[in-house]
C-alpha cells in the first residue's frame, strides 16, 4: 500500500486545487495514469531533448515511448533554475471544457510529415493524462513531469514536442 502511494506522489499527480495541492484525486482514471507513468520506469540519467523557457525554467526529456495501446508517453524533469517561484498557468490548455489547472495540459506533439498536432489525452472527467499540481515550483526545485498523447502512425519515428512559452524539441519515439 505504501509503494502505491509513493508512485502516485512521484507521478506528479494530485488535485489541481491550488489551495490544497495534496488533496486526493477525484478521478480514478487520472490517478491510474499518474501511477502507470510512474518515474520508477524512467531513466532520469538519460536526456533525449531539452526545452528552455523564460526565467530559468527547463524541461529535460528522458523518454518518448510509443506503447502497444496506441499512446505516446513523454516523461521528463522540470527544473526551476531561476530566482522566482514558477506557476504553470501558461502551460494549461486553452480548451474551455478541460478542467486541469497548474499542469502541462497545453503540451502538444507535432507530426510534421503528417501535418498533425496531437493534444494531451483527457479522462472522462476532463482531467489531462499528464502531470498536474505544478503551482509553486520553488527556485532550485525539480519535479517529474509526463504527458500522454494519442500515438501518430507507426511509420512516424520522430515528433516535435511543444510546451507553451518554451522552445520546442524534436524527440525520437521508442517502442515500449
Amino acid at each position: 500500500m505504501v509503494a502505491l502511494f509513493t508512485l502516485a506522489a512521484c507521478g506528479g499527480g494530485g488535485d489541481d486545487d491550488e489551495a490544497n495541492p495534496s488533496a486526493p484525486k477525484k478521478s480514478s482514471a487520472s490517478s491510474s495514469a499518474s501511477t502507470d507513468a510512474g518515474d520508477d520506469e524512467v531513466d532520469t540519467s538519460k536526456v533525449i531533448g531539452e526545452l528552455k523557457g523564460a526565467n530559468g525554467i527547463e524541461i529535460a526529456v528522458h523518454s518518448a515511448v510509443r506503447d502497444a495501446g496506441g499512446f505516446v508517453t513523454v516523461s521528463g524533469t522540470l527544473y526551476n533554475k531561476g530566482d522566482r517561484t514558477f506557476r504553470a498557468a501558461e502551460w494549461r490548455s486553452e480548451e474551455t471544457a478541460i478542467k486541469s489547472k497548474s499542469s502541462i495540459a497545453g503540451a502538444t506533439l507535432i507530426d510534421k510529415s503528417g501535418k498533425k498536432r496531437y493534444m494531451v489525452l483527457r479522462d472522462t472527467d476532463g482531467q489531462c493524462l499528464c502531470t498536474t499540481g505544478l503551482a509553486g515550483v520553488q527556485p532550485g526545485e525539480s519535479r517529474p513531469v509526463f504527458a500522454q498523447f494519442p500515438a501518430p502512425p507507426a511509420n512516424v519515428a520522430a515528433v516535435e514536442f511543444h510546451v507553451p512559452s518554451m522552445s520546442p524539441v524534436t524527440l525520437e519515439l521508442t517502442e515500449g
